[in-house]
């Protein structure tokens, strides 16, 4: 999806990206490492379909905002820290791109995602081998 096609949802994307210091699949585990949240935005039927991205908390994409703004009388434990990277994880990263915008637009300015999402991780633990983290639970 780009600008090119035209939607106001692909000019929103593309706009909401530009603020946005995306991590590539072979740099997730560092990001980790370094103290980044990981925040498993997709669907239980996705994560039962494809599995669990290892080391990400699961917060439904529906209460994000609220359980990842640290001034939220509703937020998680572990979102006490505005200076803390957050990073997003959604299918293939389109609405974990809008996500990680609006948490910026919250205060969280390290707030960012998974550039193509959950697939394009898989993807890449596939090809690496057993050199990356594989998902866990795969049901197929």
């Amino acid at each position: 999806m780009t600008a090119a096609d035209g939607s106001a949802i692909a000019r929103l994307l593309e706009e909401s990206r530009r603020g946005l210091d995306r991590v590539e699949p072979a740099d997730l585990d560092a990001a980790m490492a370094a103290g980044a949240l990981v925040v498993d935005t997709r669907p239980v039927e996705q994560r039962l379909r494809d599995g669990d991205l290892p080391g990400a908390i699961v917060v439904d994409r529906n209460v994000l905002e609220w359980r990842l703004d640290p001034t939220s009388p509703h937020r998680l434990i572990v979102a006490d820290d505005p200076d803390r990277r957050i990073v997003l994880v959604c299918h293939e990263g389109y609405s974990s791109s809008l996500a990680a915008q609006t948490l910026q637009r919250l205060g969280l300015r390290h707030a960012t995602d998974l550039a193509g999402g959950f697939t394009a991780w898989a993807a890449y633990v596939a090809s690496a081998g057993e050199h990356a983290t594989e998902p866990h639970g795969r049901t197929h």
